[in-house]
C-alpha cells in the first residue's frame, strides 16, 4: 500500500492531533496519507488503496447523504475502513436493541420513534426509571443528549419537542459514569489495544472533553475486555478499529455504544496504539 486518505469533515479537513499519531507510523512505512473531508466534490476514491473513516464529525447533521458515500463502497470490499456493512449497521443507536436481544449486556433503552406521540412521563413510569438520559438515535459528542427526573414539567415539554422531529433513545441515568467513570476500551485489528476511563466534569454527566470531562489512561480487568471483546463478534468484521463504551456494575460490562464509525481512539494515551493502528490497516488492506 502506497497510497491512503484518512476520511475527515469540511469544518475541520486536516488530520487530527491523535490521528496523526498513526498517520506518522504510515508514512514510516512508505505509505502517503491524504487527509480529505467525507463529502469533498469530485474525489476519485478509488485512487486510494484505503480511505480511513476518522474525524467525519459532522455525520449526523447529513446522515443521508453520509450513509449513501458509505454505500458507495459495498461494491469496492477492502477498500473502507470500517467495512461499510459495519459502519451502516451502527449509525442508528437503534442497534443497542439488537444487541439486548441477542443477549448482550446493554444499558437499559427504549427507542422512540420521531412523532410517536409518546409522553416521556409514561416512557419512565413503564420502565421505573426515576432518573433519565435522553439522546438522539443518530447523533455524535453527545449533542442534544440531556438529563432530566421522569416526571419534570420542563423534560416532559423538552422531549415532546426533539422526539417530534427525531428518533431518539431513552435510559436510565446510569450513576457509576459519575463515581466510576465511563470506560472507552479500544480495539485495533480485533486485538485488545488500550483503554481509558472517562470522568465528567463537576455538575455534568456527560464524559466528553467540550462538556468539562476528562479522559484518563486506565487498565480495564480481563473480564470487562473479554466482555467487550465478545459485543464486537456480534458487529462483525474484520475491524480495523472499534471502541466499546461502557460503565462496570457488579463486575459486569454494561454496553453504552460500539463506536466503528468515527470514535476518537485515544491514541496518545498508548505508546504503542499508533503502531499497532499503521500495521492493522496495512494488513487488512493487504499492504
Amino acid at each position: 500500500m502506497r497510497l491512503a486518505s484518512f476520511a475527515t469533515h469540511a469544518q475541520s479537513p486536516a488530520i487530527t492531533d491523535d490521528d496523526r499519531l498513526a498517520a506518522d507510523c504510515l508514512r514510516e512505512r512508505g505509505v502517503e496519507i491524504l487527509a480529505i473531508p467525507w463529502d469533498a466534490p469530485d474525489v476519485d476514491w478509488d485512487a486510494f488503496e484505503a480511505v480511513v473513516i476518522r474525524s467525519t464529525w459532522d455525520y449526523h447533521l447529513k446522515v443521508d447523504a453520509y450513509a449513501g458515500w458509505v454505500r458507495s463502497f459495498l461494491s469496492r470490499p477492502g477498500r473502507l475502513w470500517n467495512p461499510p456493512r459495519a459502519v451502516l449497521d451502527t449509525l442508528d443507536k437503534r442497534y443497542l436493541i439488537d444487541l439486548a436481544r441477542k443477549g448482550v449486556d446493554v444499558v437499559p433503552t427504549e427507542y422512540v420513534e420521531a412523532g410517536a406521540g409518546q409522553e416521556l412521563l409514561a416512557v419512565a413510569g413503564r420502565h421505573g426509571w426515576s432518573e433519565i438520559v435522553v439522546k438522539p438515535a443518530v447523533s455524535a459528542s453527545a449533542r442534544g443528549t440531556w438529563r432530566s427526573s421522569g416526571d419534570s414539567p420542563e423534560g416532559q415539554e423538552r422531549f415532546a419537542a426533539q422526539s417530534l422531529v427525531q428518533d431518539v433513545l431513552v435510559q436510565p441515568f446510569c450513576p457509576e459514569v459519575v463515581s466510576s467513570g465511563e470506560w472507552s476500551i479500544v480495539f485495533l485489528g480485533g486485538e485488545y489495544s488500550h483503554a481509558v476511563l472517562k470522568r465528567p466534569g463537576e455538575g455534568d454527566f456527560r464524559v466528553q472533553r467540550h462538556f468539562g470531562g476528562s479522559p484518563l489512561a486506565a487498565v480495564p480487568g480481563a473480564r470487562l475486555i473479554e466482555q467487550a471483546s465478545a459485543i464486537l463478534a456480534e458487529i462483525g468484521g474484520p475491524l480495523l478499529y472499534a471502541r466499546v463504551d461502557g460503565i462496570e456494575r457488579r463486575g459486569t460490562f454494561l454496553l453504552m455504544e460500539v463506536e466503528v464509525n468515527e470514535p476518537y481512539l485515544f491514541l496518545s494515551f498508548s505508546a504503542e496504539a499508533p503502531a499497532r493502528f499503521a500495521r492493522a490497516l496495512m494488513r487488512l488492506a493487504g499492504a
